[in-house]
C-alpha cells in the first residue's frame, strides 16, 4: 500500500469522479484508475460502486476513508511540525474564519502579524460556523476565527477575542434614516433581509427580534455582507450587520443606525483542537492575536 495511492483514494471520495480528481492532482485519469484498481485488489474490497457518471462509497469505503482522512492529517502534520523545528519563521498557519470577518478583521490582523514574520506563510479556509469547528475538530486547520465563540465544546477549545455590536441597516430614505438610534421593535413591520439559516448572523438576529417582541418577516436570504448590505441599500427590506462589516464601499450605502432595545451583539473568539499542542507558529500566531486584541 503506496501512500500516492491513499491520496488518490481521499481525492476521489471527495470528488465522486476520476477525471475531476485527476485534474486537480495534475496526473493522468489512467494513473488515478490503476492506483485505486491495485488499492482494491490489495485490500480485497470494492471502495466505490459506479452510479452513473459518479463514483460512490461502498459501506467499507466510508469506514476506511474515515481512517485514511485522519492518518494523512497527522502525516502533513507531522512533516509540517519538522519544517517549522527547523525554521519556525518559514512554517505555514492553516486558519478558518467566517465570511463576516474577511472584509477588515482578518487582512488587518495578517499584515501586522506579517511586519515581523514576513517569511509565514498562511492557508485560509473560509466557512460557517458547523464547518469551522468541524475542520479544527478534524485536525484539518490549526485555528479559526468563530462567531459565536462557543463557551465550552467537546473538540475545541480557546479565548473569546471581542465582543461587536450589530446595527440596524435600513434603506437610505426610510422613514428612520435620519435617528441616531432606535428600538428593534420600530423595525417589525419591515421586510427583513436575512443571512441564509446556516449562517450564525441569522439566529442572533431572529433571537434579538423574537426578545423585542415580534417575528421578523423574511423578504430575501443571502450568504454575504455585502450581498445583504445591498440588497438594503436598494429599498428591498431591513436587516441588522455587525459593524466590521459596514465598512463603506460603493455609492449605493444604507442608513446604519444604533439598536439600543435590545442591544444586539456577538461575540468572535478564537478556537484550537481540544487536548492538542498547536504546531510552534500556530501558538506564536495565537499568543499575537491575543496581545492584539487586549
Amino acid at each position: 500500500m503506496e501512500l500516492r495511492q491513499l491520496q488518490y483514494f481521499v481525492k476521489v471520495a471527495r470528488k465522486q469522479h476520476v477525471t475531476q480528481a485527476a485534474e486537480e492532482m495534475h496526473v493522468a485519469q489512467s494513473a488515478v484508475s490503476r492506483q485505486i484498481h491495485l488499492l482494491e485488489e490489495e485490500l480485497g474490497v470494492n471502495l466505490f460502486v459506479q452510479k452513473g457518471r459518479n463514483l460512490h462509497l461502498t459501506s467499507v469505503g466510508h469506514l476506511f476513508l474515515s481512517r485514511i482522512e485522519g492518518i494523512l492529517t497527522d502525516l502533513e502534520r507531522a512533516v509540517g511540525e519538522m519544517h517549522e523545528f527547523l525554521d519556525p519563521e518559514a512554517g505555514e498557519i492553516r486558519i478558518g474564519f467566517p465570511h463576516s470577518l474577511v472584509i477588515n478583521l482578518l487582512p488587518a490582523v495578517v499584515a501586522s502579524f506579517k511586519k515581523d514574520h514576513p517569511n509565514v506563510k498562511f492557508r485560509l479556509r473560509q466557512g460557517t460556523y458547523t464547518s469551522l469547528i468541524r475542520d479544527v475538530s478534524k485536525g484539518e486547520i490549526d485555528l479559526a476565527f468563530i462567531s459565536p465563540f462557543p463557551e465550552s465544546h467537546e473538540h475545541v477549545t480557546g479565548e473569546l477575542l471581542l465582543t461587536e455590536e450589530l446595527y440596524a441597516i435600513i434603506p437610505a430614505n426610510h422613514i428612520l434614516a435620519d435617528y441616531t438610534s432606535i428600538r428593534l421593535e420600530q423595525l417589525k413591520h419591515e421586510n427583513f433581509v436575512m443571512f441564509s439559516e446556516e449562517y450564525t448572523l441569522r439566529s442572533i438576529v431572529m433571537e434579538a427580534c423574537l426578545k423585542a417582541g415580534f417575528v421578523p418577516k423574511i423578504e430575501f436570504e443571502g450568504e454575504e455582507t455585502d450581498t445583504i448590505r445591498g440588497l438594503v441599500a436598494a429599498g428591498m427590506g431591513v436587516s441588522l450587520l455587525p459593524a466590521m462589516a459596514l465598512i463603506e464601499g460603493g455609492q449605493m450605502q444604507p442608513a446604519k443606525i444604533r439598536v439600543t432595545d435590545p442591544q444586539v451583539t456577538r461575540t468572535i473568539g478564537l478556537i484550537s483542537r481540544k487536548g492538542e499542542k498547536l504546531p510552534l507558529v500556530a501558538e506564536v500566531f495565537r499568543r499575537f492575536l491575543q496581545e492584539y486584541f487586549q
